[in-house]
C-alpha cells in the first residue's frame, strides 16, 4: 500500500542520472534549512502532489499549498541536521534514504529519523510527486 502510486517507471523525455538527483535532494535540504520561499518553490512542479506521510491525501493547492505548508511549522536552522543520498534512480524516479537528527534542548531530548523519499522528478528537474516515509530511532 502506498507504493502504486510510485508505479512503474516510464521513461518520457530526459532521464534523470545520480548526479541530477543527488543534486535536487541537496537543494531540497538547503531549502528546509533556509526556509526561503524561493528555494521552496524552485523544487516542486507547478502541480506537485506532496505527502508528508506514505497514506496522506496530497498537500492541496500543489506548489503553493506545498510551500506555504512548509512555512507553517519550521525549525531553527540550529536545531537540526540531516543527510540523504540517493539510493536509486530509474528513469525520472528516485529514491533517497538518509537521517535527519533534532538536538536536545531543555524541552525535549535529541531524535533520530531514519527516512525514505519516493520523488518523481519532471524533465526540468521539478518534483512532481514527493512521498516520505519514516522511523524514529
Amino acid at each position: 500500500m502506498g507504493f502504486e502510486r510510485f508505479g512503474r517507471c516510464e521513461t518520457i523525455g530526459r532521464t534523470m542520472n545520480h548526479a541530477d538527483a543527488q543534486g535536487w535532494i541537496d537543494r531540497y535540504l538547503a531549502a528546509w534549512k533556509t526556509n526561503d520561499r524561493d528555494d521552496i518553490t524552485a523544487l516542486f512542479a507547478e502541480d506537485v502532489e506532496y505527502r508528508y506521510h506514505p497514506f496522506d491525501e496530497p498537500i492541496l493547492g500543489g506548489r503553493a499549498g506545498v510551500v506555504d505548508s512548509w512555512l507553517e511549522d519550521t525549525d531553527p536552522p540550529e536545531a537540526w541536521d540531516a543527510e540523504y543520498f540517493v539510493h536509486a534512480v530509474d528513469g525520472n524516479k528516485v529514491v533517497a534514504t538518509g537521517s535527519t537528527r533534532y538536538f536536545a534542548t531543555d524541552k525535549e531530548q535529541a531524535k533520530v529519523y531514519y527516512n525514505c523519499f519516493l520523488i518523481d522528478l519532471d524533465d526540468d528537474g521539478r518534483c512532481t510527486s514527493f512521498t516520505e516515509y519514516y522511523i524514529r530511532e
